[in-house]
């Protein structure tokens, strides 16, 4: 009888506002619990950009296993002082082999994470459809790899790449595609040939209010003016957490589930941390 086996996955989280509300959710609500694996993007959640170390560990603490990234994970750069010792912090494969971190790990004996960036309106990058051709091909070479869950969180902008990469990467096996970078949640989460889940963005946590999790001011004075703005994080409330939950049975993704929760606060936050 095939093992049952249930993963949650959380949209970017975007600064002090979506640490809390995935605070909130998975500890103060006790949903990390109903889990076997809890995977969420993190490489906005310090001031809308990057990660330090004092909020991974502060995410490590909420119950996440894993923690996948994308282009602004290097904007902070005291991750690289933390990255290759990380339990749970992967960066995309993707980049040159000589970055700092990995681009997959192998979680609780069963769960392949992988993270990826897209091409499209992305910064140069190593081409995406053939980095996950060489790493099915390196799994294939380790022991069980028919009884491995292959979960990737694919970084990328253009909606036609996202579909077109979770297609190709279904017929090489992997169980999930989930995109993120967009930060809104969008309604196609579908199962494609029986086997692979997939949703083209989780969405993102943080304020509701934001624009992408962002302060409306200083979105509406850049886009108005073209001029450069510094993007500061919204922090007002309420607050919103974005994110899937996928069951398994065996490699297989049999359901896959939006969720949308949203957290009130009594008092609002000052500034970011």
């Amino acid at each position: 009888m095939q093992e049952k086996f249930k993963i949650l996955f959380i949209g970017d989280i975007v600064g002090r506002s979506g640490r809390e509300v995935v605070k909130q959710f998975l500890v103060e609500n006790n949903k990390a619990s109903e889990y076997d694996l809890v995977i969420a993007n993190v490489e906005n959640a310090s001031h809308g950009f990057g990660l330090t170390k004092k909020n991974h560990d502060e995410l490590l603490s909420c119950g996440i296993d894993v923690m996948t990234s994308g282009n602004h994970i290097w904007d902070k750069k005291d991750v690289i002082s933390f990255i290759d010792e990380s339990p749970a912090l992967i960066r995309p494969y993707n980049y040159h082999n000589s970055a700092y971190g990995v681009g997959y790990k192998i979680f609780k004996d069963r769960v392949v994470v992988i993270n990826l960036l897209g091409k499209t309106f992305m910064p140069p990058i190593d081409c995406p459809f053939v980095a996950i051709e060489k790493i099915i091909e390196e799994l294939k070479s380790q022991n069980n790899f028919e009884d491995k869950i292959i979960f990737v969180d694919f970084h990328a902008e253009a909606t036609a790449e996202k579909i077109c990469f979770a297609r190709y990467a279904s017929q090489l096996g992997v169980s999930a595609v989930i995109g993120t970078h967009t930060h809104i949640a969008t309604a196609d989460e579908k199962i494609i040939d029986f086997k692979t889940a997939y949703q083209t963005d989780a969405g993102y946590c943080g304020s509701k209010n934001g624009v992408i999790g962002m302060d409306y001011n200083a979105s509406l004075r850049r886009l108005l003016t073209s001029i450069p703005e510094r993007f500061e994080v919204e922090t007002t409330s309420p607050y919103i957490l974005s994110a899937c939950e996928i069951e398994f049975f065996g490699n297989c993704a049999k359901s896959i589930n939006r969720i949308s929760f949203e957290y009130s606060k009594d008092e609002e936050q000052e500034g970011e941390d």
